[in-house]
């Protein structure tokens, strides 16, 4: 198994997991063509994309979903909350993820947890192949028991370090949306990050990718400072950003 990225960020999220002949996309904030130009760059092509996965309905996760979908007669899976919160127009072939369950794409089992975040019914995920556990878990604004007990065992871990508190109380966004970002349904700040990975099992986290780094309100030497004592003892460690992203990861 492996996981790449289009982009992290607020202007648009992507992320590629790869096993056998399957390559699955978690989430498409971009432009038909901007997908196409991005999956090429990782050595990959949309064509052989086999299913979409959306963990919620805000346009940097979302916006890309349908057109793309439509284009590529491409299957798409989500729950009915994420579903029923747009319209989304017709999809080819979409599969309602019903409470949380787990199901299968091939021999690649796929685990969507529950999320504290600000939209209809969010969900992220931990993939499972050949004795390895993926987890992609970014846009909650707290790590909540249930979060926690289901990413505390991952061989790779993309995971959030949204905002610094102190940018983002100084910082542009008007004091709603700033009440919003740092709110228990909003983001996960870096000592929020730091503070789970401080708990997780780090005998068996071996990769980790840093996600989702506000461009307004935090800053990449932040996220480092902050981590770098959980982050110490992991072996590979990684900091994606909204316009690269990051190259493969075997898992």
């Amino acid at each position: 198994m492996r996981f790449a990225s289009l982009g992290s960020g607020s202007r648009g999220n992507g992320t590629l997991v790869s096993w056998k002949d399957q390559l699955l996309l978690v989430d498409c904030g971009f432009t038909i063509k901007e997908v196409e130009r991005r999956v090429e760059r990782l050595g990959r092509r949309v064509t052989e994309i086999t299913a979409v996965l959306v963990t919620h309905e805000h346009a940097d996760h979302l916006k890309g979903v349908p057109p793309l979908a439509r284009k590529y007669n491409l299957p798409v899976y989500m729950t009915p909350g994420t579903y029923r919160s747009r319209d989304l127009g017709k999809l080819p072939f979409l599969h309602l993820i019903e409470g949380y369950q787990p199901f299968q794409l091939d021999d690649l089992e796929v685990l969507p947890v529950a999320v504290p975040h600000d939209a209809r019914e969010p969900a992220q995920f931990v993939f499972k192949a050949a004795g390895k556990r993926l987890g992609i878990l970014t846009d909650l604004g707290n790590i909540s028991a249930h979060v926690e007990n289901h990413f505390y065992d991952c061989d790779a871990l993309l995971l959030e370090a949204n905002h610094d508190p102190q940018m983002l109380a100084s910082g542009p966004y008007p004091p709603s949306l700033k009440q919003r970002v740092g709110g228990p349904w909003g983001h996960l700040s870096n000592q929020q990050a730091a503070g789970f990975l401080a708990r997780v099992n780090g005998e068996r986290l071996r990769h980790l990718v840093v996600g989702h780094i506000s461009q307004k309100n935090n800053s990449l030497e932040l996220a480092k400072r902050v981590l770098a004592e959980v982050t110490a003892q992991i072996p590979a460690v990684e900091y994606a950003c909204q316009d690269e992203g990051f190259d493969w990861i075997s898992v």
